[in-house]
């Protein structure tokens, strides 16, 4: 009986750690290299449009070996199709167009940056190739907001867009 008891608590708990998704949404302030950032309430965000600079960055390591974390704490996948802004909330669904080639993407945010003057997001070296970019580096884009947090925190936009460019 304290076998089982034992046995079902460890599941419970190894299910508990594999959710590993952030609950809620990402608004606090924060501070990056003495430079202070304040997010985008829920709210602000649902109605955001941007065009500016993207580039795009790669947390992984030699050989995808030994991978960081991204700022809600999820770990970097060198496959994946997502992106980082500074002052969107998080996790954030947006709609990424390329403004030199027509090429357009949805992905999911869950990190911050990028921390370079005159960019506005920073993409996944995937997502890079497939909006025709990564061999250039630097891209114009736009970037409009599709929804903001994820399950059943997940709040859509309406199809206003307030342009912030």
């Amino acid at each position: 009986m304290m076998v089982r008891g034992m046995l079902v608590f460890l599941s419970a708990v190894v299910l508990c750690s594999c959710g590993g998704g952030y609950k809620g949404y990402m608004t606090k302030p924060y501070t990056v290299r003495g430079q202070h950032y304040t997010p985008l309430s829920v709210e602000q965000a649902l109605g955001y449009k941007e065009r500016g600079e993207a580039s795009w960055y790669d947390e992984s390591s030699w050989m995808g070996f030994k991978r960081g974390n991204t700022s809600l704490g999820e770990k970097v996948s060198r496959g994946a199709v997502s992106g980082a802004h500074k002052t969107l909330p998080l996790p954030c669904r947006v709609k990424v167009t390329n403004l030199e080639n027509g090429k357009s993407l949805t992905m999911r945010l869950n990190d911050r940056g990028p921390f370079i003057a005159g960019r506005i997001i920073d993409v996944t070296p995937r997502a890079a190739a497939k909006l025709g970019f990564k061999d250039r580096g630097l891209t114009n884009v736009e970037v409009r907001v599709l929804s903001v947090g994820d399950g059943k925190y997940e709040r859509k936009a309406d199809r206003k867009w307030i342009p912030f460019f």
